[in-house]
């Protein structure tokens, strides 16, 4: 911990380029300890995170989670039938109005984008929309209208930078808002897609491959690498493989996509090695850039990868004293959960409130396919590898009793301790709601407390949460002393 009290700097200025997670966040926090502040964006409050990426995402993904509970109600005797001529009941099938869905689900964003603006404005924080770029470590130059002749200067002590990142394109890909498509074009489709090619078996190729396969598209998922998720639990990724197969998902490994062609009516893909996948739309799902060309950072001497990402420290502090950065523009953990606490951090750290550095080890990180993958601290590969000197145990759900009443048959648990004293290093989660059951393994981690401690908690039963403090007590007659 960085030791310093409640002596606030007075009479601090922070002005905030960009209103994503990490600016808004940093906003607020700066406003809570009686600085002046001023957050600049370009588009509307919330960034991308709220408008064209997690919030619509997930609401996406939560609507395709309901069509397949309704598909599935019949396994638990929930049957639902329409009457027919002659009082014949008949099945009725599950239809998907995309149109209406894509609706909801850019109101739900606009509505919280409104709602993060009210609480800036009501905190106090001044909003400036136009597009800003910095003027010396100092200060933010703003065009305040489109037409690039009206300008705004906006000077103060700390600066806080929070752009985002945009959907890499490939020049023999080019998106084209029809049937070329990144993940922030896809809001535009007014029904579910025939045959989606998705190109990019990472975390967001693996969530819009599974959801739109479950809203009920043919669903083609294409991966460079040797299976889907690849820089995720191996154990994890073969459980979702397993789900994506079998509701029919076409898995291409070790193939990577040479060019996608709009022909009028579909897409032309064609992988490097010659063979060529048509279907009715692609998603390109290819990665990531920053948002950082063009905005006079290393003219104020701060410091980017080759990447073009900032560099910033475990406080979110650039190589520029008075200058922080949070969120997917810089070299950290690209979450919309990191921004906010790397905008939170670097305002408590320039504003002289209590500090506690950023560790990658402590993260918690959730895949929003069907089902979840959480993760939190050190990975199986870590302990492999050397990383790490630690015990895995993982215990399927299916050995849990609220599992099986719910009929889910495909997830674990999997806890990591530390050789000799037990203690929680890491934690995998595949289920269904896992983003909520990681949270008391994140807190084993933040706390440093053992299996025999988690195990010691007592859990609801029936529940799935049980499972957690089941794994730990069967870590207690593992020979954690090797």
């Amino acid at each position: 911990m960085v030791g310093m009290t409640a002596s606030f700097q007075a009479n601090q200025s922070v002005a905030i380029l960009g209103g994503g997670p990490g600016g808004y966040e940093a906003a607020l926090a700066a406003a809570q300890l009686g600085a002046e502040v001023t957050l600049v964006e370009q588009a509307a409050v919330g960034g991308a995170a709220v408008l064209t990426d997690v919030v619509p995402s997930k609401s996406l993904i939560a609507t395709a989670d309901a069509a397949v509970a309704i598909r599935q109600a019949g396994d638990l005797g929930v049957q639902l039938f329409a009457r027919g001529g002659g009082g014949v009941p008949l099945r009725p099938e599950v239809a998907i109005n995309l149109a209406a869905v894509n609706r909801r689900l850019l109101a739900l964003a606009r509505k919280q984008s409104d709602d993060v603006r009210a609480a800036l404005e009501d905190a106090g924080v001044r909003i400036v929309s136009g597009h800003g770029r910095l003027d010396g470590p100092r200060a933010i130059v703003v065009a305040t209208d489109a037409g690039g002749t009206d300008f705004e200067r906006i000077e103060a002590d700390t600066l806080v930078v929070s752009v985002g990142a945009s959907p890499r394109e490939l020049p023999s890909a080019r998106p084209d808002g029809q049937r070329i498509l990144t993940w922030t074009q896809l809001y535009d489709m007014a029904a579910v897609p025939e045959h989606l090619v998705v190109v990019g078996s990472g975390v967001t190729g693996a969530e819009f491959a599974g959801a739109y396969m479950n809203l009920g598209a043919k669903v083609t998922l294409i991966s460079s690498r040797d299976r889907v998720l690849p820089g995720e639990d191996r154990d994890a990724a073969a459980v979702l493989e397993k789900v994506f197969t079998r509701g029919g998902m076409q898995l291409l490994a070790r193939a990577r996509a040479e060019s996608v062609v709009n022909t009028g009516e579909g897409v032309i893909v064609t992988l490097s090695d010659g063979r060529t996948i048509e279907g009715s739309h692609c998603l390109m799902a290819v990665g990531s850039i920053p948002n950082t060309r063009g905005l006079g950072l290393e003219d104020a001497g701060i410091q980017l990868t080759e990447s073009g990402h900032i560099r910033v420290n475990r406080v979110a502090r650039t190589s520029v004293p008075n200058v922080y950065a949070a969120g997917d523009c810089t070299d950290f953990v690209p979450l919309a959960s990191v921004a906010s606490m790397q905008g939170r951090t670097a305002v408590f750290h320039a504003l002289g409130d209590t500090v506690i550095p950023l560790e990658r080890r402590r993260i918690t990180a959730n895949i929003f396919t069907s089902p979840e993958i959480a993760t939190v601290g050190f990975s199986e590969q870590d302990v492999v590898d050397g990383r790490a000197d630690g015990v895995v145990y993982k215990l399927p759900l299916t050995a849990n009793a609220r599992a099986k009443m719910m009929r889910i048959t495909d997830g674990f648990v999997k806890v990591i301790a530390r050789t000799g004293s037990g203690t929680v290093i890491g934690a995998v989660i595949v289920a269904p709601r896992a983003s909520e059951l990681i949270y008391p393994l994140a807190i084993a981690i933040e706390r440093r407390l053992t299996v025999d401690q988690v195990s010691r908690v007592f859990a609801v039963f029936p529940s799935l949460t049980a499972s957690i403090t089941d794994a730990a007590r069967a870590m207690h007659i593992v020979d954690l002393a090797g």
